[in-house]
């Protein structure tokens, strides 16, 4: 069993794009990333790789959808089939009823009870991604949520997370998947952030310095949401690309 398919653990992600062109040349200048050919046989579903190594999927969005272009974090699971009916037991929405990927995998999208929608990914020949740590790679995943107790127990529950609180104050609730350097991704309490803050899940990518990767984000046309910040976990921002999707960028702190 390779880490990505540890249950629960996130083991994919991937993005509905308004503009698929747009963000092959985006992310391959941005991360350098490659970017394979379209499956018109999945809807024009195509990979983006780093090296040899797939990090991240894309795919157009279909006529008559609206929404903002955004990415979607997957979990593992060992039977998809039978997490969505867990899921939906609990309280989830089903987005995507569970569909077979040629040999590739088993997947579905839910939408959980504390409103983010979360896709499930039961590997078969692939088992999604491999290198989370190497710059260029998804390094970490966080649930903005506020239904902060709700999503904890849902994805303790559900997903069987090995679930820490890092910390319980009143500004600051959060759990994690794992426990200090194991730890694999986070669920937020967003209660207090402003009423227009996003939620739901988030993905972090590895950088080697994150003030010239917002500089390139800029003169690629794209826009930063949140200025560079050291902080105890690395140095941080958010950023949306040339469509709109929004993501974080992780590197190392400026101060000594």
């Amino acid at each position: 069993m390779t880490t990505s398919s540890v249950p629960g653990i996130p083991c994919w992600i991937d993005m509905m794009s308004s503009d698929t062109g747009k963000s092959r040349a985006f992310y391959s200048q941005l991360f350098g990333w490659s970017a394979a050919e379209a499956a018109e046989e999945f809807g024009g579903y195509f990979m983006f790789m780093f090296g040899d190594v797939p990090v991240a999927g894309c795919m157009p969005q279909m006529p008559g959808e609206n929404g903002p272009d955004a990415w979607t974090i997957y979990l593992a699971a060992d039977d998809a089939r039978r997490a969505v009916e867990v899921a939906q037991a609990a309280g989830s929405t089903i987005v995507a009823e569970p569909m077979d990927i040629a040999d590739l995998g088993t997947t579905a999208v839910i939408i959980d009870p504390s409103g983010a929608p979360l896709g499930i990914w039961q590997a078969n020949t692939f088992p999604g991604l491999i290198n989370r740590a190497e710059v260029g790679a998804p390094t970490w995943f966080e649930l903005h949520t506020r239904a902060y107790d709700t999503a904890v127990g849902f994805y303790r529950d559900v997903f069987g997370w090995d679930a820490h609180t890092m910390s319980d104050t009143p500004d600051f609730r959060y759990t994690t998947l794992g426990q200090a350097e194991a730890a694999s991704a986070g669920i937020m309490d967003a209660s207090a952030f402003p009423p227009d803050a996003d939620t739901g899940w988030m993905v972090y990518i590895r950088v080697e310095d994150t003030d010239a990767s917002v500089e390139r984000v800029l003169a690629l046309g794209g826009a930063v949401v949140s200025d560079p910040r050291d902080t105890p976990y690395g140095r941080l921002a958010e950023i949306a690309d040339t469509t709109g999707c929004k993501t974080k960028l992780m590197g190392p702190n400026t101060a000594s």
